[in-house]
């Protein structure tokens, strides 16, 4: 159980497009599919559907020049000699008024077409192909109908469904926000500026940013703080925050006195800017405002008219929502950040032995999970060592890792038993007292012997083996006393395992995200991860351990724990 939001699947994208733009198309009277700059189906009409005897929804995405297009004798032809290919190449709309559509039952269709280019986003065309079955009386539709009639209305509704895919793709802030800026500089703007309501209810001025020849320009010099939204103010932007209409606005709209802190940098902002002309509409979430989004224009002549606003309203409702999400996820992470604060332990301090510890949380989860590490003394004064992984990494995850955690300290502190049986007993109470199902784990104490070294006593319940790396750069993993997983109850009995520790050795339990990939063998992340601490083995432990987490793979969604020890030299004793 994840929060899955990422990249959206090409699927998702090409369902967006087919429902906004679909109905569009509908409205044509004729056949109609659009396609994306790789020639990609991203949307067909019922017409087109009829008349090619095929399905939107088994068809999208696929090539349309090699699904449809045919020659006279129904054979594929190369992408250098198709008609239609090389109409969208021009730039122009063009007509052909005989040519050949493959049908889904391997018929043809001899039909009339035009295609237009079609712009989805500032940085992303394609093209809109438009038929009907072949009338040699028929007139042919011109092309400016397309272009002032349904393309504009096709491009807006494309940038919408762009919005809508890539803004709902993303949980953070500020990758929302720049995603958004790509969208609408500069298709629609040169300049976005966007001004959010914080939690304790002042403004900040979150993002200006500008495009040029380079590619999007943020201006932190016009960023900052804002002060409260003001209650009474009638100029746009106060209005805007307040969740009042979208309004255009101009340099003379601020040039009269200042009202509030915010017409004072309104002022300086069209200053700074060279903005001319501007529409400033609130950002809604679905409980409050959240702010209010500006667009600019500086470089094209044309300003901002009535007849945009729509378009600019439909994006900020888009914007708002993915906002609105975003800002519940943080405020979740910032709960789960805090509860998984107060669920791992701070390691206990033992003269002359070194302890580190690294937890880091699933990348789509809640932030926090089921895996922790526990060190504690024990009435005889040696260490218990622990490193466990409940399965899961969510809330439910967590809370089965605390009962364990506690759980366990309690059997390890009571009963002066071997790892191996404190384990066990332990395994047969989780069914009566706990509603965890599966989990790994292992139980070590360790000890200083009468020589000055340290000795380690564990047993392993189905968890990666504990890493031995030596001060001179041999490692080794420790397979010995492994048996099966918590929660298994096959009854078997479990083992224990006994090393001493060389001086200056480093040992180093960790869950299974710090070496499982999904697309490579868990033996190859032992080995690599083996490889790597013999390499950092001289390192200060701190250092050591960061290089172990640095390595971890790239492709790994679970969360991470790492316990590392380092033992002093022989001749220091412990207490």
């Amino acid at each position: 159980m994840r929060d899955t939001a990422g990249p959206v699947s090409p699927r998702e994208r090409w369902g967006t497009l087919q429902r906004l733009l679909g109905g569009a198309l509908d409205r044509l009277g004729a056949g109609a599919y659009a396609v994306d700059a790789d020639w990609a189906l991203v949307a067909m009409n019922a017409q087109a559907e009829l008349l090619l005897g095929l399905s939107a929804d088994e068809v999208l995405g696929q090539d349309a020049h090699e699904l449809l297009h045919r020659d006279a004798n129904g054979m594929r032809m190369p992408r250098t000699q198709c008609s239609i290919i090389e109409a969208f190449m021009s730039g122009q709309a063009r007509q052909e008024k005989q040519d050949f559509f493959a049908r889904g039952d391997g018929t043809l269709l001899t039909a009339s077409w035009m295609v237009s280019p079609l712009r989805f986003t500032a940085h992303e065309t394609g093209a809109l192909v438009v038929f009907h079955a072949y009338d040699p009386a028929a007139v042919p539709l011109p092309a400016s109908t397309l272009r002032t009639g349904l393309l504009p209305e096709l491009e807006r509704l494309a940038l919408l469904a762009e919005t809508t895919t890539r803004l709902t793709a993303t949980l953070d802030v500020n990758e929302a926000l720049d995603r958004l800026v790509r969208l609408v500089i500069p298709m629609l703007a040169d300049w976005m500026v966007v001004d959010l309501i914080t939690e304790s209810g002042h403004v900040q001025r979150t993002l200006v940013a500008h495009g040029d020849e380079g590619g999007i320009i943020r201006r932190p010099d016009l960023q900052g703080s804002l002060l409260s939204v003001p209650e009474t103010s009638p100029l746009p932007l106060s209005r805007a925050l307040r969740g009042a209409g979208s309004t255009l606005a101009t340099p003379q709209t601020y040039q009269g006195p200042p009202d509030t802190h915010i017409a004072i940098e309104q002022r300086r902002l069209f200053d700074a800017t060279g903005m001319h002309s501007a529409v400033i509409a609130p950002i809604r979430g679905l409980r409050e405002v959240l702010g209010a989004l500006t667009l600019g224009r500086s470089s094209r002549p044309e300003p901002f008219t009535t007849s945009e606003i729509p378009l600019l309203e439909d994006i900020t409702r888009r914007a708002g929502l993915a906002l609105d999400n975003a800002r519940l996820y943080q405020r979740q992470r910032k709960v789960a950040d805090t509860m998984q604060r107060h669920l791992l332990p701070r390691l206990p301090s033992v003269p002359g032995l070194e302890m580190n510890a690294r937890y880091l949380s699933a990348p789509y989860a809640s932030q926090v999970g089921g895996d922790w590490y526990d060190v504690f003394r024990l009435p005889d004064q040696s260490l218990a060592l622990v490193i466990g992984d409940v399965a899961g990494h969510d809330l439910d995850a967590a809370a089965g890792m605390a009962q364990l955690r506690n759980i366990l300290r309690a059997y390890a502190w009571s009963q002066q038993e071997p790892p191996n049986v404190i384990v066990d007993r332990f395994d047969r109470s989780l069914p009566h007292i706990t509603n965890v199902g599966m989990a790994t784990m292992i139980l070590g104490r360790l000890q200083p012997r009468s020589d000055g070294q340290w000795e380690l006593h564990w047993t392993n319940a189905g968890h990666p083996p504990p890493l031995l790396v030596t001060a001179d750069g041999r490692s080794r993993h420790l397979s010995d006393g492994h048996g099966i997983l918590l929660g298994a109850q096959t009854g078997l009995r479990r083992t224990d395992a006994t090393c001493v520790l060389p001086p200056r050795s480093t040992l180093v339990l960790y869950t299974d995200g710090l070496i499982e990939s999904p697309s490579h063998p868990i033996d190859d992340g032992l080995e690599r991860l083996r490889r790597r601490a013999a390499r950092h083995a001289g390192d200060p432990l701190e250092s050591f351990i960061d290089a172990l987490m640095e390595a971890r793979p790239s492709d790994n969604d679970d969360d991470v724990a790492v316990l590392a020890l380092r033992v002093p030299p022989a001749e220091t004793s412990s207490p």
